[in-house]
């Protein structure tokens, strides 16, 4: 079964998503970006969510974690609870 590993950045604008990506890319670091902005209780970890497997998050996260390039920032990816930055970190599948 496919399993992958993924930080994230849960906020609640578009046009917010799209300026920490902005930072992330221009050098900032992903885990203080997370703890500092993001409004999911996994901001304490740097935004890490650990490893599961498909089908454990909800559908738009999980077509980007299993199809996404392995350490590429992506988003802004639109879910029920906001807008998200993903970051796949390892995937196996």
């Amino acid at each position: 079964m496919a399993r992958a590993s993924a930080r994230h950045i849960l906020v609640a604008t578009e046009a917010k998503c799209n300026e920490l990506k902005a930072a992330i890319e221009g050098g900032a670091d992903f885990a203080q970006v997370a703890k500092d902005n993001s409004s999911c209780p996994s901001s304490r970890q740097g935004g890490d969510l650990g490893t599961f497997g498909r089908g454990q998050m909800v559908k738009e996260f999980d077509a980007v974690v299993f199809s996404a390039p392995v350490g590429v920032v992506q988003g802004p990816v639109k879910t029920q609870f906001g807008y998200h930055l993903l970051e796949v970190t390892s995937r196996q599948d």
